[in-house]
């Protein structure tokens, strides 16, 4: 077999079911020599992907200055994220050691959903009506919800997530505001700074990268701006949100209700059964327990369209960069 012939060796790690469901399935998968490590990526398994070309990680996965170093020892040439957020990884360490590549967009309408789905689940206590039932109890009463339509929802970040749940909110005859640092032009809604979110909004959603500047972007401070009774949502990542100024804010009743799929300290807890174990996240706890919290295990993303895009992208991202030496996804 010529060099050119030789399959390229990828170490995946943190991979469930469905994600080897899909990348299995895609047709580009013929073309590389995939492990699937449940483990993931940290300073301890780095050493897993000695002798491989390429590591694919997720979300949770720890990509910081001293597994980048650790991984180019081994030979890695490049960190392939199958999500859109790179957040865990030391881009500047990476810089001139190995490429990193993302997958921009799987399925904005997957995400989107998802956050219209925990609102509308959360507004009309759909999540209680369905315990109820299942014990035969049909009593109305502490199901009172209210009408989306007419509602002032402030969407933070305008991406192709946020205009999605733009037009969702619109169909749903919602008031629409939005912040965004860099905001598109030719809109057909109003754009405000984010005091103005704060401010006016009985319904803030966020479709914002974590960086630097979004970070707890939703703090004590914030929280007294807004509306008393507002509902957040928050399907993008965790750490936009300061769990324990959240927490405050629902125990003195200002907010009203709080929808996440994502988690501050999401990293050993989501994507596992903890079933049977004692969860030792006090804060994370805490939100559960309260009856105007709903929380999902970044669940967002997982519909077939989007895993199987996530997929191709992915292996088209290593095809492209170690056949052109760069990837137009490269971060």
């Amino acid at each position: 077999m010529s060099e050119k012939d030789k399959k390229l060796k990828v170490a995946f790690f943190d991979s469930k079911d469905y994600d080897i469901e899909s990348f299995e399935e895609a047709e580009q998968a013929k073309k590389f020599k995939i492990k699937y490590f449940d483990t993931k990526l940290t300073e301890d398994t780095a050493k897993l992907a000695k002798g491989y070309d390429v590591v694919c990680v997720f979300v949770n996965d720890t990509v910081d200055e001293k597994v980048i170093n650790s991984l180019v020892k081994k030979g890695v040439k490049l960190v392939a994220l199958r999500c859109a957020g790179f957040n865990n990884v030391d881009v500047k360490a990476a810089s001139g050691k190995l490429g990193v590549v993302r997958v921009p967009a799987y399925s904005p309408y997957a995400v989107a959903e998802h956050a219209m789905s925990l609102l509308l689940t959360s507004v009309r206590r759909i999540h209680k009506a369905y315990i109820r039932t299942k014990d035969f109890n049909f009593s109305l009463n502490g199901l009172m919800g209210f009408d989306l339509h007419g509602k002032t929802v402030g969407v933070v970040g305008t991406g192709k997530i946020g205009r999605v749940f733009i037009d969702i909110c619109k169909g749903f005859g919602m008031n629409v505001i939005a912040y965004d640092k860099f905001p598109a032009k030719d809109v057909d809604f109003e754009y405000v700074d984010i005091k103005e979110i704060w401010k006016r909004s009985d319904i803030i959603s966020f479709h914002c990268p974590l960086t630097e500047e979004t970070y707890h972007l939703v703090d004590e401070k914030s929280i007294k701006n807004m509306k008393k009774g507002v509902v957040l949502i928050n399907t993008s990542r965790g750490a936009l949100i300061d769990a324990d100024a959240l927490l405050e804010g629902i125990r003195k009743r200002h907010i009203g209700a709080a929808c996440l799929d994502v988690y501050e300290e999401e990293a050993e807890v989501f994507f596992e059964d903890k079933s049977g174990h004692i969860l030792e996240d006090d804060t994370l706890a805490r939100l559960i327990s309260m009856p105007n919290v709903i929380v999902t295990s970044h669940q967002a993303f997982l519909t077939k369209e989007a895993l199987k895009n996530i997929a191709n992208t992915t292996l088209d991202n290593i095809s492209e960069y170690f056949e052109t030496g760069k990837c137009a996804n490269e971060v």
